[in-house]
């Protein structure tokens, strides 16, 4: 399919509804560029002296060109005739590329190209294929008198054929066409969907660990006015750094661009766990891991801020322990356990998306109370080992 480099789009539409005038007009062009072919039927119906002969070439002409565009039209309009009525037009003009031929002169077999293409656009496939070749073979029989025979066979039944074929292959054309803009629409609106869906992970993330850390140095900062005014400053000096470091988070989940670390969610996990006033034992919980790829990293690094967004909201714990450590498997292993509360209820929002998010980093996830109290959470990434190389062997 031919696109105008410009726009980007084929400038005979095909396959496409036709928006405005223009285009229309596009499209009527390319139907009626097959009107060529009636300059010999017109040319020998005006010089025909017989009136007769004039009347019934005239009435004949307008019945089969009116039966062709009813046809087309309503099969590129997508409002295509019933089988009976389908089948009776067609009879109808092939019967009329017989009838005319043989009361006016075989000039009038170019009749029998425009049934060829009316077969190869509304038939489908598994009938246009018979269908056309039988239209070539009747007009080679109603031909068979004239002694320009070969001048019959070149000019009419083997351009018929030819025509009848290629308006099969544009059809082929028009559905593989519909069918990729219907194929596109839905890898748009898949699009759209998964970007909705990453934008609310993100935020969900980003803004419930920012607005509890807010929410409990808020309080903090209220328990210590007015006896402690500095540190009640200092309180507020921290809320205002969260909040401005929220702020440039949304921005980057917007654009798309956010991954975090673990290094700076280790460091945001202990002073979250401080402000609730959570024991916080972090010492197990090394950054160094080199076979740790961006993506993967950026994955454990939001399960570690969902786990201790939960630790600090909703668990009750005044202990939590964060342990990384690398399995037999190639695997690194987080874990963030506490001595709270334990499950409250089913999955939320939080472990949901944090689900989706180590799937397509190619981990796993899994989360509920612990051996003796409190909640446990793990999840998994796998790591990228390089194969150490093989000594190579001398002599």
């Amino acid at each position: 399919m031919i696109e105008d480099p410009s726009t980007g789009r084929n400038p005979v539409m095909i396959g496409e509804a036709p928006v405005t005038r223009r285009q229309l007009m596009v499209k009527m062009a390319w139907l009626c560029a097959w009107l060529c072919y009636l300059i010999g039927p017109v040319a020998a119906l005006v010089a025909d002296d017989s009136l007769g002969r004039r009347i019934f070439g005239g009435v004949g002409l307008l019945l089969f060109v009116g039966t062709y565009f009813l046809m087309v039209l309503r099969h590129m309009a997508g409002r295509a005739l019933t089988p009976v009525r389908l089948y009776g037009l067609l009879a109808l003009q092939l019967a009329l590329s017989v009838a005319l031929p043989l009361a006016l002169g075989p000039v009038w077999l170019a009749l029998s190209i425009f049934t060829s293409v009316a077969c190869g656009v509304v038939l489908p496939w598994p009938l246009g294929r018979w269908a056309i070749p039988a239209v070539a073979l009747v007009a080679l029989a109603t031909g068979l008198p004239d002694p320009g025979f070969r001048y019959t066979l070149f000019t009419y039944t083997l351009p018929g054929v030819g025509s009848g074929f290629v308006m099969v292959g544009i059809q082929h054309l028009i559905r593989t066409t519909r069918e990729l803009q219907e194929a596109r629409a839905t890898v748009a609106h898949l699009a759209a969907n998964e970007e909705r869906l990453r934008l609310a992970r993100d935020l969900h993330d980003l803004l419930g660990h920012s607005l509890s850390l807010v929410t409990l140095k808020s309080e903090l900062a209220g328990r210590m006015l007015p006896d402690r005014p500095e540190q009640a400053a200092q309180q507020v000096a921290d809320i205002e750094r969260v909040s401005r470091q929220a702020l440039v988070d949304v921005r980057e989940a917007v654009s798309g661009f956010r991954r975090p670390t673990l290094a700076a969610e280790l460091a945001g996990a202990r002073i979250a766990l401080a402000a609730g006033g959570v024991d916080a034992d972090l010492s197990r919980a090394g950054t160094e891991h080199p076979d740790l790829p961006p993506d993967e990293e950026g994955a454990l690094a939001w399960a570690l801020r969902e786990a201790v967004t939960n630790v600090v909201r909703h668990s009750g714990a005044r202990h939590c322990t964060v342990v990384l450590a690398e399995t037999a498997d190639d695997e690194l292993c987080l874990t963030v356990s506490d001595n709270g509360r334990g499950p409250q209820g089913g999955a939320g929002n939080g472990l949901t998306g944090l689900t989706e998010r180590l799937h397509l980093a190619d981990g796993r996830l899994e989360a509920g109370p612990g051996r003796q109290r409190g909640f446990v959470l793990r999840a998994w990434v796998p790591l990228s080992r390089r194969a150490a190389p093989q000594p190579t062997a001398l002599g």
